[in-house]
């Protein structure tokens, strides 16, 4: 009998198909948020894109702090085209679905740049400490060889957390439930909708979420607790800001993203409504990867130099204008 209903809930779990409730609510104007989700993804990768150019072509760019900045230009890229494509594409099809290989593989990448970025924002922090606190020891603490090695870690880290939640995740079952209360795939809505024990699945959660996202989290608070006893230690004033000016931008985006984070994972399910959770999803996964390049853009003077820089070589010069 029990091996029967073994046979008869495996019978049942074929859904190929997940329909996104996140976007359910919207009747009406499809093709103006086609539109305008977009135009936000092509600022995005405009941005970013300008910003990593910029920094491969300048050669007074070429530092530990910019050599990193240009790898999260990249993860924020990839972080927005995982998501915001499909949406734009639903959208215009006006039918929010996606498939089972298709969702598999979107919350795989999702996972893998969402963690990338939090290590890499943790290596950044690295890289202020080591150039505040330990400046005689600067370029023997963050050579080329010590950056390629974190850079390529902080890759290997995401995508090491999203595989071991993804071959989990493969191994549920979903009887006949293929509604998504979210706009994209991702781990916590999927596991509510499976019909299989999630024990396991959530146990790993949790263990690889203080592991994985809480650990960088950990080492950025503390380097910057060692930040900040140094600069306090600057006789000059000058000096003070300037110390702080180094750290403006990153702290900025550490807020951004962990303060997001944290409302899109952590936020009590009791009281908040599907509009709710979509709203704090789209400023997580849209609109943060499109705010990191005008951070750095606006707070930081070597950029925002080189881009003056860069738009003088492209306007026309007046002795152009009046020969013709």
């Amino acid at each position: 009998m029990s091996v029967e209903l073994s046979l008869g809930i495996r019978n049942q779990t074929q859904v190929v198909e997940f329909d996104f409730l996140g976007f359910s609510g919207i009747l009406y104007g499809h093709t103006y948020l086609a539109l305008a989700f977009l135009a936000i993804y092509l600022v995005t990768v405009l941005g970013n894109l300008m910003i990593f150019t910029m920094i491969q072509l300048k050669s007074s760019l070429h530092t530990p702090m910019y050599y990193f900045l240009s790898h999260l230009s990249c993860l924020d890229i990839c972080f927005s085209s995982v998501t915001v494509p499909k949406m734009v594409v639903n959208f215009l099809l006006q039918q929010q679905t996606i498939s089972y290989n298709q969702c598999m593989a979107q919350m795989f990448f999702l996972i893998s740049f969402m963690g990338a970025e939090g290590a890499l924002l943790g290596v950044m922090a690295y890289d202020r400490y080591a150039a505040i606190c330990k400046p005689l020891h600067y370029s023997r603490l963050v050579n080329t060889k010590v950056c390629t090695v974190l850079a390529f870690a902080t890759w290997v880290w995401g995508f090491l957390d999203s595989a071991l939640h993804t071959a989990l995740s493969t191994r549920l079952d979903f009887c006949g439930v293929n509604q998504i209360n979210h706009i994209f795939c991702d781990l916590p809505p999927l596991m509510k909708m499976a019909c299989s024990d999630t024990h396991i699945n959530e146990l790993v959660l949790h263990i690889l979420g203080l592991l994985f996202g809480g650990g960088p989290l950990l080492f950025i608070i503390s380097s910057y607790v060692f930040i900040l006893s140094s600069i306090l230690k600057i006789q000059s004033t000058t000096g003070k800001r300037k110390a702080f000016s180094t750290c403006a931008s990153h702290l900025s985006v550490v807020f951004i993203y962990y303060g997001n984070g944290l409302l899109n994972y952590q936020r009590p399910s009791a009281g908040n409504s599907l509009a709710t959770g979509t709203l704090i999803s789209i400023m997580y996964c849209v609109i943060t990867p499109m705010l990191n390049p005008i951070i750095y853009s606006l707070r930081n003077q070597e950029v925002k130099g080189a881009l003056k820089k860069a738009m003088e070589i492209w306007r026309p010069s007046k002795h152009h204008h009046s020969l013709c």
